[in-house]
């Protein structure tokens, strides 16, 4: 769920989703693979994630921020997100 957020994230930052041909060539910014950070959720040991990076190192995520270890909240995102009918799979 993270991951997919962060990816979402990087979607909107860069304008276009992955593999997509800038077609005004505006900016050459691209994604440039990831790097892996360990957080501490809040009811729930280590938790490797996948961040995304950018050629410029200009995208700064918001849910996970750089040399960020421990993330509130994630219980009760997880929680409504069930409530409202989403799949253990989906989530």
């Amino acid at each position: 769920m993270l991951e997919t957020a962060l990816h979402e994230e990087m979607t909107e930052h860069l304008g276009r989703v992955k593999n997509q041909a800038d077609p005004g060539r505006e900016s050459s910014n691209v994604r440039n693979g990831t790097r892996a950070e360990t957080v501490i959720p809040d009811a729930v040991g280590e938790v490797s994630v996948e961040v995304p990076r950018d050629r410029e190192s200009t995208f700064e995520p918001q849910i996970v921020r750089q040399r960020q270890r421990r993330l509130s909240g994630v219980d009760e995102i997880v929680l409504s997100l069930y409530a409202k009918g989403m799949t253990a799979g989906e989530i």
